[in-house]
């Protein structure tokens, strides 16, 4: 399925999560103009001005993939981490609906690994935002052996991630977007909510706040 080919093609294959329409006016399927070995299967095709463009239908089924997953878990035993500003408001209300443990802007090194930090924790499974700028705690997750489930958008590598949610990581409404159903569908699996219910939350809520002159 791609996100830019016959919508009623694609709606007659798989219902996704919300209408295709709204996927492509976040974003989501923006890359970067790098395209990493890692994420080629994940890109339905490059634009003429070299910009990737990830496969829609590839975002949704990996968003219902991550969500079962993590659905599995203690939600206190979740950690969810994000250092880029338009990461944190979502991670705060992702962490605020489903109980798991935020860590935002700068992770503190040892956060996973010193028992002796009052920041320390003891995550079963942590939820990375950005493998780049959130490297020191996958690094650290990777070394106390946990699963890691982290968004990656064209450029990432995935080393040390063990299931990759291919989608564009670095824009506000994408992010927020990406949260938004990630948090539904985690709730949706764990029964929180009927499976074909609204998050009551609105997705703005999830969104990183621009400042005046700042887009």
């Amino acid at each position: 399925m791609s996100s830019t080919g016959d919508k009623e093609g694609e709606e007659k294959k798989i219902e996704l999560l919300i209408p295709l329409e709204v996927y492509l006016a976040a974003g989501l399927h923006i890359g970067t103009h790098i395209k990493s070995r890692f994420l080629k299967p994940f890109i339905y095709r490059v634009r003429p001005d070299g910009l990737c463009v990830i496969d829609v239908g590839k975002i949704d089924e990996r968003i219902r993939i991550a969500a079962k997953f993590l659905a599995r878990y203690d939600p206190p035993k979740i950690a969810a981490v994000s250092s880029r500003q338009y990461g944190v408001p979502c991670v705060l209300k992702f962490c605020q609906l489903t109980g798991a443990r935020p860590l935002i802007n700068r992770f503190i090194p040892g956060s996973f690994t010193n028992p002796n930090l009052p920041t320390y924790v003891e995550p079963d499974v942590v939820l990375i935002t950005d493998p780049r700028a959130d490297e020191q705690a996958l690094i650290e997750a990777s070394q106390i052996g946990v699963p890691i489930v982290a968004l990656c958008d064209t450029d990432n590598d995935v080393f040390f991630v063990d299931l990759m949610i291919p989608v564009n990581n670095k824009g506000r409404k994408a992010l927020a977007l990406t949260y938004w159903l990630l948090t539904r569908q985690v709730l949706r699996e764990r029964g929180v909510i009927p499976p074909d219910a609204d998050l009551p939350t609105p997705l703005e809520e999830f969104e990183a706040k621009v400042e005046e002159g700042v887009e």
